[in-house]
């Protein structure tokens, strides 16, 4: 009897684990291959069309059903076939991003903002660089023969001839193109301006070489601002040729008794890292004797001071860009300019 009891013991036991861990058993056994739908579908005590509708996000599924769904995937793992599913939708869930620009901070920016947004949209991110038309133009034929949905070019300071209504450009040169997000170059010029003529600068001088197709309107920013505040404009203190932005710095510099200047704008953070050594090496402190502004992006390096500068939100941007993909059928883009904010350090400030 004490043999049988014993037998019975371990049968009630063995039985009684077997129940705790049947669904850690099962989730083991389906973690040596990949899950698919019926897995999570057995798991969760779903049909597989409720575990296709929590998957893509619609509504009309209970609570309940939804959670049990969301746990069964955690469980097992589960990833949704991605081709299978650009089957079903004539979709492949990829947002191509052409980089044209040489600023790696900007890039990086751009790039962190994107993957971020993109990925709350349930959408990727597919890469590429091209530095010149032809590139630009190689990388565009090999995204758009189905690999993605649409396409970012992003800082091509080259004219692009595009009238495809799944391509967004941002930051580029000029085009005739449908969609469009631009910065308001003007804007910022005049605002950097302002502020410089506020904190008593008013012999500005000007270092923003062509290359990034937004010369003009520098300039023009750069007049109203000098015209407002009853300046005159003087040639001699303006680099817009493509001169680089030391060599005209050192123009300035060896022609100081007539060319008297106590601030410096420049197209961007690259560009005022150049010429703040360089200022330095002059015995020119910075801001004290010089203000050096920023008209994209500000410095945060050490040895190098902080500047006052114009900022583009690249959070901002790409959650506008994100939101125009997922509802594009709804709404149109267009042409879109978009202003910067005027950043001051506080050891700038007065």
């Amino acid at each position: 009897m004490k043999k049988k009891k014993g037998y019975t013991s371990i049968g009630y036991i063995m039985n009684r684990c077997c129940i705790w861990n049947l669904r850690a058993h099962f989730v083991a056994c389906l973690g040596r291959k990949m899950s698919t739908i019926n897995d999570v579908s057995r798991l969760a005590g779903v049909s597989k069309a409720t575990v296709s509708r929590v998957l893509s996000g619609s509504r009309g599924v209970k609570e309940a059903s939804r959670q049990a769904v969301l746990k069964a995937v955690e469980e097992l793992n589960y990833r949704p076939n991605v081709i299978a599913q650009s089957l079903l939708s004539q979709s492949t869930g990829c947002i191509g991003v052409i980089c044209a620009q040489d600023n790696i901070n900007q890039t990086t920016g751009y790039l962190y903002a994107l993957e971020k947004h993109l990925s709350q949209s349930q959408k990727h991110l597919l890469l590429r660089f091209a530095n010149t038309k032809a590139g630009v133009m190689s990388a565009l034929e090999e995204l758009t023969c189905g690999l993605c949905d649409d396409i970012l070019i992003i800082g091509a300071r080259f004219p692009l001839d595009i009238s495809d209504e799944n391509i967004v450009l941002v930051d580029c040169a000029e085009s005739d193109t449908l969609n469009s997000i631009q910065f308001d170059h003007a804007f910022a010029a005049e605002t950097a301006c302002n502020f410089l003529i506020s904190q008593g600068r008013r012999q500005i001088a000007l270092i923003h070489p062509d290359i990034s197709g937004s010369a003009d309107q520098v300039l023009l920013g750069y007049k109203h601002a000098l015209e407002k505040s009853f300046l005159p404009f003087n040639r001699n203190l303006v680099f817009m040729d493509d001169t680089t932005s030391s060599v005209a710095l050192q123009v300035l510099l060896n022609n100081a008794t007539t060319l008297n200047f106590n601030a410096l704008l420049v197209a961007d953070e690259q560009e005022a890292q150049r010429v703040i050594p360089q200022l330095q090496a002059f015995n020119k402190s910075v801001p004290g004797d010089i203000m050096v502004f920023s008209l994209a992006g500000s410095l945060q390096l050490p040895g190098i001071p902080k500047i006052p500068a114009i900022e583009y939100s690249m959070d901002a941007m790409a959650a506008r860009i994100v939101s125009w993909l997922n509802e594009k059928t709804q709404s149109v883009l267009g042409s879109c300019v978009v202003r910067g904010d005027l950043i001051i350090p506080e050891m700038v400030k007065r």
